[in-house]
């Protein structure tokens, strides 16, 4: 996807890029009604469309499709834009696209989400926007439950069969240098320092161990057997098996 040169007709590769004065002019223009000055910066902002489909590279969609669907957002953007703000497009545009792909994905969702959810979903978004609205603060599941006259488990529910999977590379933070991504802030509970000393330790301790008894504790501990399978293995009874065991972990201990 990323390598593709042709998008929808498109050389990308030739594809124009606009300076903020540029940007400004065309602005003026479009908003006196000139079409020609429309297109130019539509095409002048192709490459924000591509920057920004490159993070739904992993969805398994149409590049093509995807691309259309962020020619729409960026259109949406360009016709809803406050050139009065003191904010560049790209910061205002990039969010719209972002929007646009994402209801794209979501209706096109291989998971199918029935019409009915959808329904709750779409009518707690809105009470929840329309409370945050009259109270100044963002309102509770149980207070958008209520106000739906709905059990508060339906509502959540719904809310997280629309919800769009958020990939580990997705930038959460951005201060102008470099970003903090998703899995930045994801906690791992199996690769910590503790664990990671301990197995450490362990395979060190098993350096001291015959081979007889390496192989013991490999079957028993590593690859999940029971002794009467280690038994049957290596040919001795379950009782020679559970001594040797026992004598090396003792062993071990000393080194660990």
């Amino acid at each position: 996807m990323i390598n593709k040169v042709e998008i929808c007709g498109v050389n990308t590769a030739k594809l124009p890029v606009l300076s903020r004065e540029e940007k400004s002019e065309l602005f003026v223009r479009i908003k006196e009604g000139d079409t020609r000055a429309r297109e130019e910066f539509i095409r002048g902002n192709l490459r924000l469309v591509l920057s920004v489909i490159q993070r739904f590279n992993n969805r398994g969609e149409n590049v093509d499709d995807l691309f259309q669907v962020g020619c729409v957002g960026l259109i949406k953007a360009i016709d809803n834009f406050d050139t009065t703000l003191d904010v560049q497009f790209s910061t205002y545009a990039v969010p719209m696209i972002i929007g646009e792909l994402r209801r794209y994905l979501r209706d096109n969702n291989m998971i199918r989400v029935s019409r009915s959810l959808k329904d709750i979903a779409y009518k707690a978004l809105y009470v929840k926007e329309r409370l945050t609205n009259n109270n100044s603060k963002e309102p509770t599941v149980n207070e958008i439950a209520r106000e739906m006259n709905v059990p508060k488990e339906d509502v959540v529910f719904a809310l997280d069969a629309i919800a769009d999977p958020v990939s580990l590379y997705e930038p959460v933070y951005h201060d102008g240098g470099e970003a903090i991504y998703v899995m930045d802030q994801v906690k791992d509970t199996k690769n910590t320092d503790e664990n990671w000393l301990r197995k450490i330790a362990i395979s060190e301790a098993m350096k001291h161990l015959n081979e007889r008894e390496k192989h013991i504790l490999d079957l028993r501990f590593f690859q999940g057997k029971t002794q009467m399978e280690v038994a049957d293995e290596i040919g001795i009874s379950q009782a020679q098996v559970s001594r040797l065991e026992k004598t090396a972990l003792k062993h071990m201990k000393k080194y660990v």
